[in-house]
């Protein structure tokens, strides 16, 4: 199975602009759900992953206003090529960050040491999805 095959099968369209445009909509959304539970909950959150409250609420702000540039991206007919570069590089690094954070700084309960790295892999899987349909928009 190709690639554009896959991500067509994925995105339920062979169009690779549509195709970008919703993995990069799914990413604004589970992002963004992602940073309003970080905000909302930031205390209950922080204690079940082990994580302090005022970065989880911190990180959740960051996030919430990711996933709307991420969204304002994903509404745009054709998305800027450098636009959506620039937002697989951020996914690629949040992911790289997180696992470092949770190896280097952080002490995560076992909740914590099973979430970072999910949410890690998410987001790299993210930007694997957003990187091959920009390719496939250049095809």
């Amino acid at each position: 199975m190709s690639a554009t095959t896959l991500l067509g099968t994925l995105s339920r369209t062979d169009h690779p602009h549509t195709m970008l445009r919703r993995f990069l909509a799914l990413d604004a959304v589970v992002t963004g759900v992602n940073g309003l539970v970080y905000m909302i909950d930031s205390k209950p959150v922080g204690n079940l992953l082990g994580i302090g409250s005022g970065l989880l609420f911190d990180l959740g702000i960051f996030l919430v206003l990711y996933a709307a540039g991420v969204g304002c991206l994903a509404a745009r007919k054709q998305p800027s090529a450098l636009a959506v570069k620039a937002v697989i590089d951020a996914n690629v690094l949040w992911a790289v960050l997180s696992i470092v954070a949770m190896l280097a700084w952080f002490s995560p309960t076992t909740a914590g040491a099973v979430w970072i790295p999910v949410q890690a892999m998410t987001v790299a899987g993210f930007g694997v999805l957003q990187f091959l349909s920009l390719r496939a928009t250049t095809a």
